[in-house]
């Protein structure tokens, strides 16, 4: 029998295990996260997967996890005591941000509280100037006082963030050691290690973040290789990046600050190898699960990454090109729009009457009301459930029994009565209104980027994904919507796809028509060597590496960067003026215009990518899926759609019936999924299984 390669995804209702071997053969389990204990549903799901068909540990080769214990941990402010040392003038740096706030004109807005108390935050006499020359030394004495006081305000780990640290570490470095000899076993992390760039604000508080998580990561990967030993698994942990690649448990463990969206990112990645194999090259990937959900853009066969994202400040109600609700991280991330809008979001009603959706969830536990495990509140999937949208009995392939007339009364009571409908009116009002919500995240990476939704497809997955696709897609007047296999488990599917990544910058910050491009070469060569060795660490030979560049550009004068692909090989004018032309484009393309020829473009920084690429198909051409078959026929069932169409006898498909074309209104039922397909479309099985909806 051939080895798995196993793919695991961490939610925040439930935890999707995908188990591939070589030979293309895929299982699935769908099983409840353990919020206190999240390794736990892991270790549960493999120990009833391998039982259920004949398996055990030695089967398995390597392990691929996205997980939210880094995004949870700042969200719940649950991170490490965390001690600051900075350069003195600079002790506020968290607080005073960069004066860029989420909403205009919103006098009550108030911006999160600094991960490290005030109390932490110390400062040394220090100054190193942008060239990296020496201003005023470090008094190393100072520098072992303050090491001293946090170590006995019992921190548990301690940054480092100077000012101007990116040209010269050296004081950065300086202060590491002391901590080393004071106290070996606190974690320290420098600026220069974590994110080596230009800006305070924001290489200081990727830094903080980075140490906040530490602790917390570095243990719960401590106990989940753990877990993985008891059940005879030796094989490799890999962990999902924010970025889309993979890296190693005891990267994972040294800069966590690159896994803080480690679980949205895999279904990304399974979107773009997904459009790649069947030819589409633009894609918007909706991800909607029990308590989030996300999309992102996929253009010209490429996801779309960031320069920074912000953690725990939700989606921004003006233009996403303006942030600066959450907590910052200047790392690479694929571009996603995240708003609080899953199946497990509430429904209620505000002080002025109207009907709200989230960002509050039911989570796991309880869940809906539906599920019977002591939920009070309405739920959208109570919703689903009340409109006919949703099995009546079971969901999960009849793994998790539920209680539909328990729905019906808890929006009876809650929503309707208060606000004098139907039940069925005001289901229907609240699936409406998670509509327009989730709408705003994809026009967030679409046309507030320039970029117009009608000419993408759509391709939705997670549990209420390709339940919520097709409103979504109407009011976009998009045409086209693609439902892969299993879209519930999609992004554990993703992880499959992805490769071992390692991202590497230096600040440059010169306009780059004046420089000499030897220069360029230089720095991109240097980018590359240290990208070689981290890769051979990781065990890959040369043959199996490949390196792509790309760099951060702006008009002179600008604050803020765009990035785009820089050439390879050898810089020479010719090189100069393509990546002139290219920043020039991509600006066009974004804002609407460009300057004229003669304004001086300025490289900020340099940028390069080291993936490590398998020595054979890390997925076969052929991948075939267990179906789970439902004990009893389905029946047609009532579903309602609205007050101008009404109730409708609706039919209840597998996919497989799809293979001839049907007209909606249908509900194609799955073992981790149900889509809904609306009077008027039409929908179709292609050759790899999709199915395709035309609106």
């Amino acid at each position: 029998m051939s080895g798995y390669r196993i793919g695991i995804d961490i939610g925040g209702t439930f935890t999707d295990i995908v188990f591939m071997a070589e030979s293309g053969n895929v299982l699935t389990k769908k099983i409840s996260s353990s919020v206190d204990n999240y390794a736990q549903a892991i270790v549960d799901g493999l120990a009833n997967v391998f039982e259920t068909h004949g398996l055990s540990g030695a089967d398995v080769i390597e392990v691929l996890h996205g997980t939210t214990v880094a995004s949870n941990a700042i969200l719940e402010h649950k991170g490490a005591k965390t001690g600051l040392i900075a350069t003195k003038g600079f002790r506020d740096i968290l607080e005073i941000r960069n004066l860029r706030v989420p909403k205009l004109y919103d006098l009550h807005w108030e911006k999160p509280p600094a991960l490290v108390e005030r109390y932490l935050r110390l400062t040394v006499d220090e100054r190193i100037n942008t060239a990296g020359k020496v201003q005023t030394q470090l008094d190393l004495s100072e520098a072992e006082a303050a090491v001293e006081r946090l170590l006995a305000e019992g921190v548990e780990v301690i940054c480092v963030a100077l000012i101007n640290s990116f040209a010269n570490p050296a004081h950065e470095k300086a202060i590491k050691e002391i901590v080393k000899n004071k106290a070996p076993d606190i974690p320290v992390c420098i600026s220069f290690d974590v994110l080596p760039e230009i800006k305070e604000y924001e290489r200081t508080s990727t830094t903080v973040i980075n140490a906040y998580l530490l602790p917390i990561v570095s243990k719960y990967l401590v106990t989940l290789d753990n877990e993985l030993t008891r059940a005879n698994i030796q094989s490799p942990l890999l962990l999902m990046q924010s970025n889309g690649g993979l890296i190693t448990a005891e990267a994972a463990s040294q800069l966590p600050c690159n896994i803080v969206e480690s679980g949205p990112a895999g279904g990304v990645v399974g979107g773009q190898a997904f459009g790649s194999k069947i030819g589409l090259k633009n894609i918007i990937t909706f991800d909607m699960g029990g308590t989030t959900a996300k999309t992102s853009l996929i253009e010209d066969g490429k996801y779309t990454r960031s320069l920074e994202f912000q953690v725990g400040g939700g989606i921004l109600t003006g233009s996403r090109l303006m942030t600066g609700a959450g907590y910052l991280l200047k790392v690479p991330a694929i571009d996603l729009a995240e708003v609080g809008a899953g199946g497990g979001s509430i429904i209620w009603i505000d002080a002025g009457g109207s009907l709200r959706i989230g960002p509050h969830s039911a989570g796991a536990e309880p869940g809906p009301v539906c599920y019977d495990m002591g939920g009070t509140k309405p739920t959208v999937t109570d919703a689903s459930v009340v409109l006919g949208y949703l099995n009546p009995a079971h969901l999960v392939g009849g793994e998790l029994a539920i209680d539909a007339e328990k729905s019906r009364a808890v929006l009876q009571e809650k929503i309707a009565d208060p606000l004098g409908l139907d039940v069925a009116h005001a289901a229907f009002g609240a699936h409406r209104i998670a509509i327009s919500n989730m709408i705003r995240a994809i026009r967030a990476v679409s046309s507030e980027r320039g970029r117009d939704p009608r000419d993408y497809a759509m391709v939705p997955f997670g549990g209420n994904g390709p339940l919520f696709a097709t409103g979504m897609a109407s009011e976009l007047q998009m045409k086209r919507i693609i439902v892969p296999p299993s879209p519930g488990l999609f992004s554990s599917f993703g992880l499959l796809y992805a490769d071992v990544e390692h991202h590497f910058s230096r600040t440059v910050q010169q306009v780059i028509r004046d420089m000499n491009p030897k220069q360029l070469t230089d720095v991109w060569r240097e980018l590359e060597e240290m990208a070689r060795a981290q890769l051979e660490i990781d065990g890959f030979s040369d043959s199996r590496m490949r390196f792509t560049r790309a760099a951060n550009l702006h008009y002179k004068g600008q604050i803020f960067e765009l990035n785009v692909a820089a050439p390879d090989g050898e810089f020479d004018m010719a090189k100069i003026t393509e990546l002139e032309e290219a920043f020039g484009a991509e600006h066009e393309r974004t804002y609407g215009h460009r300057a004229g020829p003669k304004e001086p473009v300025e490289i900020v920084n340099a940028q390069l990518v080291g993936l490590g690429l398998p020595d054979r198909p890390r997925v076969p051409e052929r991948v075939i899926a267990k179906i789970r078959v439902l004990e009893k026929a389905l029946e047609p069932r009532q579903a309602y759609f609205g007050p101008d169409t009404g109730w409708l006898k609706t039919p209840v498909l597998t996919r497989a019936r799809l293979s001839t074309p049907v007209h909606g209104p249908v509900i194609v039922e799955e073992y981790d999924a149900t889509c809904l397909i609306p009077p008027g479309a039409r929908a179709k099985l292609d050759d790899y299984g999709n199915i395709i909806i035309d609106l």
